[in-house]
């Protein structure tokens, strides 16, 4: 027979409706008597019906991440599970669940987002990409859902937000190219209509104009976050009569296919092409020649963005827009001194 409230209420000599408020939190409970009645509910092996709870509380206890389309290329990159380690790191610790979701498309993300609020089943979300137009996030003004963006909002102002100063990291990669004397720098991109990807290309291009060199847009490819992107963008760009021999890349996975498509093709790295790329995810270092990448606070970025929901879904004031710091790490792949004399 299974373990009930009134089981738990007087073994701790309390009464049911005690048991209940411990199990909600309520606030007029005193620490004493929540810490006894739980380790009552430990002992006995009382697990608290959370529906039941949430029809009670109005909360469910649990955030819902909105993964962007497709799904299975964002699971294939190393950002992802650190980003998510910052997350559930700050999830745990409030003692919340998390729900993952998306669609193959934007109209079954919308359906699915959609489905998860009217539905009551999440208390607020995670949007891991800032896109033009976002209907996602039209729906979730409209409903007055709490939400944390990953990145900046290209259509609301005041939208709670996480991110980096994009366009000043991709200015500060471009610039150490420039400073290893590199004159034709190429940018493998990621797609454009995301604002990370407009701005990284916006600090790329004030860092070329500042220097004086030339920007070419045969030296700008777009594609996706996948290692098969930047294998493929290598038969474009440099197929170009005179094609770059520096490259400023979106995204570390993109660049372990730059590594590839540069060796097929028979460029050696750094002395025929140098590279920088973002994320500074841990196998950057492990590559042949090991990769100059962006360390963007990738963890940082997730447990920063919980944490603002949760203050948000608490009512708690918080800034509305936090920049999590850059910083270049440099490695082998960019620097001057490997190249021959």
């Amino acid at each position: 027979m299974s373990v009930t409230i009134k089981d738990v209420a007087k073994k701790a000599g309390v009464s049911p409706s005690t048991v209940s408020r411990v199990i909600a939190e309520h606030p007029r409970i005193s620490a004493k008597t929540s810490r006894k009645v739980r380790e009552v509910m430990d002992e006995l092996g009382y697990h608290p019906n959370m529906m039941a709870k949430s029809l009670v509380s109005k909360t469910t206890k649990t955030i819902g991440v909105i993964l962007p389309r497709p799904a299975e290329e964002l699971l294939l990159n190393f950002f992802f599970y650190e980003f998510m380690r910052g997350v559930m790191a700050q999830l745990t610790r409030a003692g919340y669940d998390l729900l993952m979701a998306g669609g193959n498309n934007e109209r079954e993300e919308l359906e699915t987002v959609t489905r998860l609020v009217r539905g009551g089943r999440i208390d607020g979300l995670l949007l891991l990409y800032s896109r033009i137009a976002d209907p996602i996030i039209a729906f979730l003004h409209k409903e007055k859902v709490p939400f944390v963006l990953i990145g900046r909002s290209l259509d609301y102002e005041n939208v709670l937000s996480v991110d980096n100063d994009n366009v000043q990291a991709a200015y500060d990669a471009t610039k150490h190219l420039i400073a290893q004397g590199q004159r034709r720098i190429g940018f493998v991109s990621g797609p454009t209509h995301l604002a990370m990807t407009q701005d990284r290309l916006a600090g790329y291009t004030k860092a070329l104009a500042e220097a004086g060199l030339p920007f070419k847009q045969g030296w700008v490819v777009e594609g996706e976050f996948l290692l098969e992107s930047g294998y493929r963008a290598m038969a474009s760009i440099m197929s170009q009569p005179e094609p770059p021999t520096a490259l400023v890349v979106i995204d570390d996975f993109v660049a372990f296919g730059v590594l590839k498509g540069l060796a097929e093709l028979g460029f050696r790295v750094p002395q025929d092409v140098a590279i920088v790329s973002f994320n500074n995810i841990a196998l950057a270092e492990l590559t042949m020649p090991p990769i100059t990448s962006v360390d963007i606070g990738t963890y940082q970025l997730g447990y920063t963005a919980s944490q603002m929901l949760l203050s948000t879904i608490l009512q708690e004031q918080i800034q509305p827009r936090q920049l999590i710091p850059h910083r270049l790490v440099i490695r082998e792949s960019s620097l001057r001194t490997f190249f021959p004399v």
